[in-house]
């Protein structure tokens, strides 16, 4: 199986490398478009500002190109932010997979935290991506912006209040959380991802 981890101007690729190498899948870190396109498996993952990365992404011709893709994708944290309609970092247009306008937090009081950043638990709703047997289960978040509860919403975790912690829609599937700094259920996560 080919895996192909997109390459663009967001931090935090090798940690996705460094995972996928840990439950024996080798993927090819890269933006190169043929080599995208022909991947079994593509990884959008990143930690960075919305608007400079859509900027990157658009000048490569890469926003299309996501878009396009007809083999399962999974973007990761400020991956599964861009590849909603927008975003209030940067007041950015995104690449529009997912009918949802990222927010940023605001906090209540002194006690929340923001960015939200630490581990913190899953709802699972039932679906083909995330094991009903991980509900409940702790991930780890980095985060300052976030994606409001949706109709693709399939995970949800509440900080401050709820939101959505994974999304799918067709062959698009999201993680607000880094299953590749979540540990053992991270690696569940990436596993059940290759095996779609």
């Amino acid at each position: 199986m080919s895996i192909a981890v997109i390459k663009y101007n967001a931090g935090n690729i090798f940690s996705v490398e460094c995972a996928l190498q840990r439950i024996g899948a080798n993927a090819v870190i890269t933006d190169n478009k043929d080599i995208i396109m022909q991947a079994d498996k593509v990884i959008f993952p990143g930690v960075g500002e919305a608007s400079s990365a859509m900027q990157y992404l658009r000048e490569n011709g890469l926003d299309t190109l996501i878009k396009n893709l007809t083999q399962p994708v999974l973007g990761i944290c400020i991956g599964q932010q861009l590849l909603c309609s927008h975003s209030e970092e940067g007041n950015a247009d995104c690449i529009g997979i997912f009918d949802a306008q990222v927010k940023r937090f605001i906090g209540n009081n002194d006690t929340d935290k923001i960015p939200h950043m630490g581990w913190n638990t899953i709802s699972v709703k039932p679906n083909q991506f995330i094991p009903q047997s991980l509900d409940g289960k702790y991930v780890y978040y980095v985060h300052s912006y976030y994606v409001p509860v949706n109709e693709h919403t399939i995970a949800t975790t509440d900080y401050i209040h709820p939101f959505s912690a994974a999304l799918h829609k067709d062959n698009f599937y999201a993680t607000q959380f880094h299953p590749e700094k979540s540990g053992d259920i991270g690696e569940t996560i990436l596993k059940s991802f290759l095996e779609l």
